[in-house]
């Protein structure tokens, strides 16, 4: 039953907290105002954004999801704006789920809203947030008020704001935790939430809670606010705390959080929250948002500066009962199991699976006779059926003690040991007692060409494919290889967390005999441990539909060549990048059309990739037109940069991948025929004439953005590089050159338009 009914509505206005009724009236004011014309478009994004409401790729009533297409069926018209008009096409709505916190009440009425506004399929994201798609912008009201009823805002999800507030998910239950963080990650979420502070930032603030150091489960070392638990002796008494990071981020260009405080006594943890998000809405970029992070603020301010205007700031706040009040609640907060604590008895006849789902899916907790099960979604995906289900279990066996995960599953927690292969049979019933939870076939991928507008490349395709060939080895797979971690981006921007994985891929195009290709960057050398250690850097472009081979061909020469017990990444670290690079060489190539189409479509979708068809090479060889030749001598030069990097050779690393970038610009330049000097003034005065200022080389998502890139290379040249910059210029450097690329293929493609 929808919210429109008058009688449900009352019901669920009786159940909502008056703030949160009287928001959506608003809001559902908005949108009728929207409708009649009467706010601007600008305006209404950014009311819309703030509200988790965004547009989606829309993909004429197919959605892709890397094992089959699912049709939909669309209202009279809704084809006939093209794609993403506001009104007719469908948009994604992101739900909010502060720390991954559920019960049962909730995932039933995700399931409700998911079969009767979206289509059928709920998705959890790398933020432990839940996503909707293809759900229309007039539902969205009635759909924010069921879940307001069972205590759940999209308010944030999206937006220059404070965005969900992610923590370890075995938070209170994990073995090497220093305490659980869950009521502090709660309590930051909600005083910072439509916090008047947090209303005027120019990008997005993310924000992480971690229990320990060494492990994964928060991420914290990518976040603009990062918090690992910690604890200090003070006047004979021990005290809890936080150690701080800030300036973290993913994006194009990654950056690693960076030590603030070594220790935050958890008196002060919301009001330090508030004075850095003051210092950040006061000094952070507005009108470049491609440099509005909070990274580049304190990079461009200095750690020291930036925390002496953050301490300026606290000592100047107005006092706030709420900084304190919440640790009341974290003396009270305790998690209670369902059933009494036992141990898992020797089976005789164990359930066929269970062994190998029990050891990838179970984790002992720190209280004896419990568990935690990893519910494994694949690419994140879980149906209304298993939603209820899954509601029915978390009531059955825990007391709805549930979480989403960074890595895009579902957990149980508080699972009493004896009931472990009962659990597991009612999971196997409904489909969720896949095995495998946090291995390489536990594959994270951003949505991708499914339904995002920024996709490049089919993340969710590719990932469905590797899924499969992987399932298919019937546990074969050596355990250093079943540990690794594959995480799939569609574009340059690292919603899939492409650059701390052990195996990354981010999706790129090449311009190929005659047409555009769909391929993958090969990311290697990231850190998925350690809170993401460290991260890797693209060492070459390998069409999509070779990246199965490239795979197995990486892991085949990791196998055979490692040491005892070294690690994936000091293997890489070992033979070098140039190695690396050198065993994907071959796979690089694109055959002609006629030789193999199948590289010409992209994975889990028929349809040719594109239809720039610009005829065929000559029998003797495919006819590369200079631009071609250049481009891929820059790519050349960017690896080279990553090879001097890793000798120790910094300062040279720095200026070869600033090179490439003005090689790259020059042979744009020369491909036009437009006369340049060969100093590098004069090359990046002229692209900037005949590419930036034309806007020839914006393409319909990013805009100019990789421009900057070139442009701020440029005036810094000559300035002396460290490890970590140099690092992040070459990023730069290999993302101004997919620029070029891309900006190469469209001019190509509309000259023979014309």
């Amino acid at each position: 039953m929808k919210a429109s009914n008058p009688l449900w509505r009352d019901r669920l206005l009786d159940r909502m907290p008056p703030h949160l009724a009287k928001e959506l009236d608003i809001y559902e004011n908005e949108i009728a105002l929207k409708k009649q014309g009467k706010i601007d478009d600008k305006v209404f994004a950014e009311t819309r954004l703030r509200r988790g409401s965004y547009g989606q790729r829309y993909d004429n009533g197919q959605r892709h999801d890397g094992r089959a297409a699912r049709k939909l069926e669309y209202p009279a018209g809704a084809l006939t704006k093209g794609p993403n008009t506001l009104w007719d096409a469908p948009g994604m709505q992101r739900i909010k789920i502060p720390f991954g916190g559920l019960n049962a009440d909730q995932l039933e009425v995700l399931a409700e809203l998911a079969e009767e506004y979206s289509d059928g399929i709920a998705h959890v994201t790398t933020r432990q947030d839940f996503q909707l798609h293809f759900v229309h912008i007039e539902d969205v009201p009635s759909l924010m008020r069921r879940l307001a009823a069972v205590n759940i805002t999209t308010r944030e999800a999206c937006g220059n704001t404070v965005r969900n507030v992610t923590a370890c998910p075995y938070a209170g239950v994990c073995q090497d935790q220093t305490f659980d963080v869950t009521p502090y990650a709660k309590a930051t979420a909600y005083y910072l939430l439509g916090h008047p502070d947090t209303q005027s930032f120019g990008r997005k603030f993310k924000i992480a809670f971690s229990g320990c150091r060494d492990n994964a489960c928060a991420l914290m070392r990518i976040h603009d606010i990062g918090l690992i638990a910690v604890t200090r002796e003070v006047n004979g008494e021990i005290k809890r705390g936080f150690e701080m990071y800030v300036g973290g981020g993913l994006g194009t260009v990654p950056y690693q959080a960076k030590p603030f405080e070594e220790f935050v006594p958890e008196e002060e943890l919301l009001p330090l929250c508030q004075a850095i998000g003051r210092v950040f809405a006061r000094l952070g970029e507005k009108k470049n948002r491609n440099a509005a992070r909070m990274k580049f603020l304190v990079v461009k301010l200095g750690m020291e500066e930036f925390k002496r205007l953050v301490y300026e700031e606290r000592a100047i706040l107005p006092h706030d009962d709420r900084w304190t009040a919440y640790l009341k609640e974290v003396e009270r907060y305790a998690e209670e199991p369902l059933r009494p604590p036992s141990l898992l008895q020797i089976l005789r006849a164990a359930p066929e699976g269970f062994e190998e789902w029990r050891r990838t899916n179970v984790y002992r907790q720190r209280q004896p006779g419990y568990a935690t099960v990893t519910v494994t979604l694949p690419l994140g995906d879980i149906t209304a059926t298993q939603l209820r289900r899954l509601a029915d279990l978390g009531r059955k066996y825990v007391q709805e003690t549930i979480r989403s995960t960074v890595e895009q599953n579902i957990v149980l927690r508080w699972v009493s040991e004896a009931d472990l292969p009962a659990l597991y049979a009612e999971l196997k019933e409904v489909g969720l007692a896949t095995p495998g939870a946090g291995t390489i076939t536990d594959i994270a991928a951003c949505p991708g060409t499914d339904t995002c507008k920024l996709g490049i490349s089919s993340s969710r395709g590719l990932a469905g494919e590797l899924r499969r060939r992987l399932l298919r080895q019937n546990g074969s797979v050596d355990e250093a290889v079943r540990n690794l971690h594959i995480k799939i981006s569609g574009c340059f921007n690292s919603c899939g967390q492409h650059h701390i994985a052990d195996l990354g891929f981010y999706g790129v195009s090449r311009h190929k005999n005659g047409y555009t290709v769909p391929h993958f960057q090969v990311v290697l050398g990231g850190q998925w441990s350690e809170n993401a250690g460290s991260y890797g850097l693209a060492i070459g472009a390998v069409p999509s539909k070779r990246i199965p081979e490239a795979l197995e061909r990486i892991t085949s020469r990791y196998l055979a060549g490692r040491r005892e017990g070294e690690s994936f990444q000091a293997f890489v670290r070992r033979i070098g990048k140039a190695e690396c690079k050198k065993m994907l060489d071959d796979l690089m190539q694109v055959p002609t059309h006629d030789a193999d189409p199948s590289f010409y479509t992209d994975w889990a979708d028929a349809r040719e990739y594109t239809t720039g068809d610009m005829g065929t090479g000559e029998c003797a060889g495919e006819v590369v037109s200079p631009v071609e030749f250049a481009l891929t001598a820059c790519e050349r030069e960017v690896f080279e940069a990553q090879l001097q990097l890793e000798h120790g050779e910094i300062e040279k690393a720095a200026r070869t991948a600033y090179e490439s970038m003005l090689h790259g610009a020059a042979a744009l330049l020369d491909w036009k025929m437009i006369a340049h000097s060969d100093d590098a003034a004069g090359i990046v005065e002229r692209f900037r004439e005949h590419f930036y200022d034309t806007q020839y080389f914006h393409d319909p998502f990013t805009g100019g953005k990789f421009a900057h890139y070139f442009f701020l290379a440029h005036e810094h040249a000559g300035r002396r590089h460290d490890g970590e910059s140099a690092h992040r210029l070459i990023e730069e450097a290999q993302l101004f050159l997919e620029a070029c690329h891309s900006c190469y293929g469209r001019m190509v493609a509309q000259a023979a338009a014309v």
